[in-house]
């Protein structure tokens, strides 16, 4: 069955990377997964938001994505270090400060995409996540910290499992059977993924390809690529059959997917 996180929304998928933070906006000192840039998502129709879990030193989760707060802030300490109290004023004049339990409750029509980016943060995030199981995807390069928050969520009383996407190393396995042929490999390789989010290419590999878009679509699986921001990329996947990007210009993404032969 369709997880929620997929069902009634427009199609193909346009997933606002940390929010949106348009020109005039960065003009203006806001951020990348700020409370304003989650806003703007919101204000421009966006229906999924892709952001990042941390935790601070006083065990509140909060959206941001680096592990320091260097490029953000100008701050060299790593939020571990920092307090919920501290981390609220250093983005206060930079589009505000937002936690995962501020993101879920004040926006409850999005879905959020939510990588765990941190070890300690998984399983805070899962007790946050398990009210909200239906529209939320768990992702992370790691296998382990993103099943810790899915384990996390179960057992804090969702209602059913969040969505989820392949870490690098299912991801690895995926590849690797996709690339065998073997339909026996690639459904062992798939079991429990939702989707599949993954740049087109890495380096000089090729991540994004028809037989693995077949593979993945074969067994009910999304595709979705990430970041994309130019129109004419946007274009192209979605014509290639890719199910949903990444974007940092959703306002512009949401433009191109409503006119995409594709659009539901």
């Amino acid at each position: 069955m369709t997880h929620p996180w997929f069902a009634g929304a427009s199609f193909p998928r346009v997933l606002a990377h940390r929010g949106l933070v348009n020109p005039d906006a960065a003009a203006h000192g806001v951020v990348e997964n700020s409370f304003a840039a989650i806003a703007e998502a919101h204000g421009v129709g966006a229906e999924y938001v892709e952001s990042d879990c941390h935790l601070t030193s006083d065990g509140e989760v909060v959206l941001f994505h680096d592990a320091d707060l260097l490029r953000v802030t100008g701050d060299p300490r790593r939020i571990a270090e920092v307090s919920l109290r501290e981390l609220e004023h250093l983005m206060g004049d930079r589009g505000g400060l937002i936690t995962l339990a501020q993101a879920l409750d004040g926006f409850p029509t999005l879905r959020f995409n939510l990588d765990i980016k941190a070890e300690d943060a998984a399983v805070p995030a899962g007790r946050v996540i398990a009210p909200h199981a239906d529209r939320v995807l768990v992702t992370s390069f790691s296998d382990a910290r993103r099943r810790a928050a899915l384990a996390e969520a179960e057992r804090a009383g969702a209602d059913m499992r969040p969505a989820t996407s392949a870490g690098t190393g299912t991801m690895a396995r995926i590849l690797a059977a996709s690339t065998s042929r073997s339909s026996r490999l690639v459904r062992r390789a798939l079991a429990g993924v939702d989707a599949l989010q993954i740049p087109e290419r890495q380096g000089r590999l090729r991540i994004l390809t028809p037989r693995l878009l077949e593979h993945a679509h074969s067994h009910g699986v999304e595709v979705h690529v990430w970041t994309v921001n130019e129109p004419e990329d946007m274009r192209r996947l979605f014509a290639m059959g890719v199910d949903g990007i990444v974007t940092d210009r959703a306002d512009i993404g949401r433009a191109v997917a409503e006119k995409s032969p594709r659009a539901e």
